[in-house]
């Protein structure tokens, strides 16, 4: 007998960051199309804007959507994605602002289509968080990082690794909400934070590292390791 395969349907529920939103823009489209309708009654222009309407809270509906993930290995020395998006970067550079020394820095670009949701690339204990005001321009642009408004958090990983996650606003984006907190400790499989329509997250690694994906290529938060760390000549701490 032949056995047939299940096919599993993903379902993703909305993000908390979304709710209040999402049951705003319904209300106003809502009483927009009831009025509309009572006004001018069925026609041409009411299915037009009817239409126009479903079309836009849908979209931003699939904006805040929010998978359930968990790594599916063990993430033990890995950095995982911490967005769903593009790689757009991976160069060594001198971090200035927060780590003060040489690292490899790895970018992802999300754009409107993507997850928003971040999660945390390693575990650790948070050391920093702070945000920094600043201008909107494109998130792929390389002077986003340091320029744009941005949030920028720090784990200490059970080596004693410092990780950079740095969130960045997009010309789009104009919130972006963190989680972490300093002195708590953080886990792949949770969620870091969430940035609101278009943006991009660094991440910072030792030089040593080894990268594990390339430009352009297509990544997955909390499922895509993004380098593999080096750890031969470090004991572990914190454990």
């Amino acid at each position: 007998m032949a056995i047939k395969k299940i096919r599993r349907i993903k379902v993703h529920k909305v993000h908390k960051e979304g709710t209040g939103l999402l049951l705003t823009l319904f209300t106003i489209l809502f009483l927009a199309n009831l009025i509309l309708f009572h006004t001018i009654g069925k026609g041409i222009v009411f299915y037009i804007v009817a239409s126009v309407s479903a079309i836009l809270f849908f979209l931003v509906l699939n904006f805040f959507r929010s998978p359930f993930r968990r790594f599916p290995f063990d993430s033990e020395g890995l950095v995982i994605a911490p967005a769903d998006g593009t790689i757009v970067a991976i160069e060594e550079v001198m971090e200035k602002e927060i780590l003060r020394c040489k690292c490899l820095q790895v970018s992802v670009f999300m754009s409107v289509f993507n997850v928003h949701a971040n999660w945390f690339p390693v575990n650790g204990i948070i050391k920093h968080v702070s945000h920094n005001n600043g201008r909107f321009m494109a998130a792929y642009l390389p002077k986003s990082s340091t320029e744009n408004e941005r949030s920028a958090v720090v784990i200490e990983t059970p080596y004693g690794e410092e990780i950079l996650v740095r969130q960045i606003a997009g010309a789009i984006a104009r919130r972006i909400v963190t989680y972490a907190k300093v002195g708590e400790s953080c886990h792949v499989d949770e969620q870091m934070g969430f940035i609101k329509f278009g943006s991009r997250v660094d991440v910072y690694i030792p030089l040593d590292s080894e990268i594990l994906v390339e430009m352009d290529q297509k990544v997955t938060g909390n499922q895509t390791p993004l380098a593999r760390l080096d750890r031969s000549k470090l004991n572990p701490i914190n454990v």
